[in-house]
């Protein structure tokens, strides 16, 4: 593929200050989209170099600790939108993340790819990455929209319900448009690198039911831990 050149790099970012202007001017927060938008680029460009160190080492305990940190911030992040931010209300969303994405990662990289070794970092630390980041949304669908409904005097089971067809809205809709109204980002790559669209469409596949999966498995897994005993 063709290297983008910083400057042509830079011209992303023209519509993005239309954006923050409007932002500024309607929200009267001039600094929410620049403060993530920084630090967009800040992160990118540090796990870009972390990445290259990470791929020569070739050490499972370094992929396993950059897992368990991906986890860890998953889960926090996750916390951030619930009013319950207990140290076991953490435990109950990292356990949640955490089974349901390895159970996913090791179908995925055991099963499905084949991989020799299993845990080649190249192809486990970017899946990996969309396990947690996908169960962290769904989660935090779930987490919030619950509460909402506790506190309007739902008992567990409707407000268990509620909260998981509304966390999983973005998951069935992903899987509806797909091939119709968005080509998803992973296919898109593979074919821009020169994939044969029908091998780019296997692995797309494998993405969306995995994407599917691991958010109903991880909200299956927090509401069975948060169930009044």
């Amino acid at each position: 593929m063709q290297t983008i050149s910083f400057f042509n790099l830079s011209l992303t970012f023209i519509p993005l200050i239309f954006v923050w202007y409007f932002y500024k001017k309607w929200t009267f927060n001039s600094n929410e989209i620049l403060i993530s938008t920084l630090r967009m680029v800040i992160q990118l460009i540090a796990i870009g170099y972390l990445l290259v160190f990470i791929f020569e080492t070739k050490s499972i305990y370094v992929d396993l600790a950059i897992m368990v940190f991906m986890i860890t911030i998953s889960a926090w992040i996750t916390l951030r939108v619930t009013s319950n931010k207990s140290l076991k209300h953490y435990g109950q969303i990292f356990s949640s993340v955490a089974i349901s994405g390895f159970i996913n990662l090791g179908i995925i990289v055991i099963l499905v790819l084949e991989l020799k070794p299993p845990f080649e970092a190249r192809y486990v630390i970017p899946i990996a990455g969309m396990v947690f980041s996908n169960a962290m949304n769904a989660l935090s669908l779930a987490i919030e929209r619950f509460e909402k409904e506790i506190q309007r005097g739902e008992e567990f089971e409707k407000a268990r319900e509620i909260a998981f067809k509304a966390c999983m809205i973005p998951q069935i809709n992903s899987l509806l448009a797909v091939g119709l109204v968005s080509l998803p980002g992973m296919m898109t790559g593979q074919i821009l690198s020169g994939v044969d669209p029908l091998i780019a469409v296997r692995y797309q596949i494998m993405i969306m039911t995995m994407i599917l999966s691991n958010a109903g498995i991880s909200s299956i897994i927090y509401f069975t831990l948060k169930k009044p005993k």
